[in-house]
């Protein structure tokens, strides 16, 4: 069984992938065009002995992509290279608390599942991966369409898009695990907006950019064997 925070990641982004597919123990999305990493990994267990990992390599060989691996803590007992790591937790909503929506000069809307390749440019800028915006738009404006669950917000700053977040409805609250702005004020102003849509509110950050904030760190690796 999966621990709860890859659970959480699986309910998020599994609608939102190309392929999911699922073996004991483990459940691997793959999404071609796309670098958003959840998007394309296999989601592993803690106790990996009832895991067939030659089948989840061979699976990954044969669709031409690298063995990327999600685990809760660090990869143990298979060799693989570390290629990021982001902490999921419950969001605090103290910035954001009786104040409204915060941030000098910063306004959040919500955008049209029609009029995604913005916000998909300035998610990919924030990230640091320009360049995959329009696949980004591409593949969310065909998995949106009719789908209620999710809400895409974008933050604006003198007219230009600063932030994206895609906010997921659940049954308490809600998730975004799939958002980058430009800086603090922005990060601010995006996480009170989608508080306000539904708390508690999970996220997923960077974890050297959040090492003091609550939850557990999720590590991808990519397999060596």
């Amino acid at each position: 069984m999966l621990p709860r925070t890859l659970t959480d990641l699986l309910e998020f982004h599994a609608p939102l992938s190309a392929v999911q597919r699922e073996q004991v123990g483990a459940v691997t999305l793959l999404t071609p065009g796309v670098n958003v990493l959840a998007l394309n990994a296999t989601f592993l267990p803690a106790d990996l002995r009832g895991v067939d990992i030659a089948a989840v390599l061979d699976w990954h060989e044969g669709q031409g992509v690298p063995p990327l691996v999600a685990t809760v803590g660090p990869l143990v007992g298979l060799p693989g290279r570390e290629v990021a790591r982001v902490r999921v937790g419950q969001a605090d909503p103290a910035p954001w608390a009786g104040e409204g929506v915060p941030g000098e000069g910063v306004v959040v809307e919500q955008v049209s599942r029609l009029h995604l390749r913005p916000w998909a440019e300035a998610l990919t800028r924030a990230h640091g991966t320009p360049g995959w915006g329009e696949g980004l738009a591409r593949q969310l404006s065909a998995r949106l369409e009719g789908n209620r669950d999710f809400v895409p917000l974008s933050a604006y700053r003198d007219g230009e898009v600063v932030g994206a977040l895609l906010w997921h409805s659940r049954a308490a609250g809600g998730a975004a695990h799939l958002w980058g702005a430009r800086d603090a004020s922005v990060q601010e102003a995006l996480l009170g907006a989608a508080a306000d849509l539904g708390g508690p509110l999970w996220v997923s950050r960077v974890d050297e950019d959040a090492p003091a904030s609550p939850g557990e760190v999720v590590h991808y690796s990519v397999l060596t064997l």
